[in-house]
């Protein structure tokens, strides 16, 4: 092959792989979730674990491409302060696990989204907009 016909077909072969290797840098990017506990470590323990075993299914891997920042509290006034201290770290999102923690994390925060996985009552709460 001539080199005249090479270099057209290597420029092709580049361009249709660029979409790969710019979804993998992506991919590179560690997440960080912050996690607001309204207990102990060992309260929450199978909370933690079924929260790790979802992201795993999605394929978050913590120490891979996920970070998990706890903080915990087990007053009001100490709960209000962790939730501000995941807000001062910069989390990419706050996992609150039930309406208590959720109510803290949305009065330290309104730009890091808020996941929650129990609410006693989320509209009418204020926690979201409606369901």
């Amino acid at each position: 092959m001539r080199r005249r016909e090479l270099l057209p077909w290597f420029g092709g072969a580049v361009l249709a792989t660029w979409p790969v290797i710019a979804r993998a840098e992506q991919a590179s990017k560690v997440s960080r979730i912050g996690y607001l506990g309204f207990s102990t470590a060992a309260g929450d323990a199978d909370r933690v674990e079924a929260l790790r075993a979802g992201l795993r299914a999605l394929g978050y891997i913590e120490g891979k491409n996920l970070t998990i920042e706890f903080r915990r509290a087990v007053t009001v006034e100490q709960l209000q302060e962790a939730a501000a201290e995941l807000v001062r770290v910069n989390v990419d999102i706050i996992f609150a696990p039930s309406s208590t923690e959720t109510e803290r994390a949305k009065q330290a925060t309104s730009t890091i989204p808020i996941v929650f996985s129990t609410n006693a009552d989320p509209a009418g709460l204020g926690h979201v907009a409606s369901l």
